[in-house]
């Protein structure tokens, strides 16, 4: 099947949509960037994800990141389901405030692996998943998550994942369970224990354990 791996370089692919045609890397410049695709636009719970996306287009551009969606509809469509969107939202007559991506032809969706073999439309080809992509200002893949059509995504998750991503990559350390910003953190296994003293002003505490090792390190970011 093919896709992209963590780590890969994002395509770079060209695309017409709601707001024209686009190349992706110039659309991002240097900002992180979300790609999530939906499986067909005037449907149901697809209405309520690019809703709450819209709704939490502060957020978004808060943590400096691009969002972008997509599925297998026409401009024309997008553009008139997105009226629908914002409706719900209680937004009557205010735009989308980011872009659809207009996939009718089906190939990004199966360069980027996002079709799903159990949803199938009415002249029997399959539809697209309820992907999400995370992508940095190095224009890598950071993160995939994968849904099936009859689930929506949690975008609150999507945000912590983002926070986690963004710290992680700034710092050596790496983001527990359930981590939210303001938690701990973990101190990567590869620093040693004069290195982590170094980096870490706030202190390194270490959980005593039976094996006596010493791998489960947390300080404050």
């Amino acid at each position: 099947m093919p896709g992209v791996l963590l780590g890969d370089v994002f395509p770079n692919f060209e695309a017409e949509t709601t707001i024209g045609r686009i190349k992706f890397h110039d659309f991002l410049g240097d900002w992180w960037g979300i790609l999530f695709s939906h499986p067909r636009d005037f449907t149901p719970v697809c209405t309520t994800e690019l809703a709450c996306a819209a709704g939490l287009t502060g957020e978004f551009k808060k943590r400096g990141v691009k969002m972008i969606a997509l599925s297998i509809d026409s401009v024309e469509d997008h553009t008139n389901w997105s009226k629908d969107v914002m409706a719900f939202n209680g937004e009557t007559g205010t735009p989308l405030p980011f872009p659809i991506i207009a996939d009718d032809k089906r190939s990004l969706s199966v360069q980027l692996g996002m079709l799903d073999p159990d949803e199938i439309d009415k002249d029997g080809m399959p539809l697209t998943a309820r992907c999400v992509f995370v992508i940095g200002p190095d224009k890598k893949l950071k993160l995939s998550i994968l849904y099936p059509a009859t689930t929506g995504r949690n975008f609150d998750e999507l945000l912590r994942v983002i926070d986690s991503l963004q710290l992680t990559a700034q710092k050596k350390v790496a983001t527990p369970v359930n981590w939210k910003p303001g938690d701990k953190v973990m101190v990567i296994p590869s620093l040693s224990e004069a290195e982590a003293t170094a980096l870490f002003p706030n202190g390194v505490t270490c959980k005593e354990l039976p094996s006596g090792k010493k791998y489960l390190r947390f300080t404050q970011p």
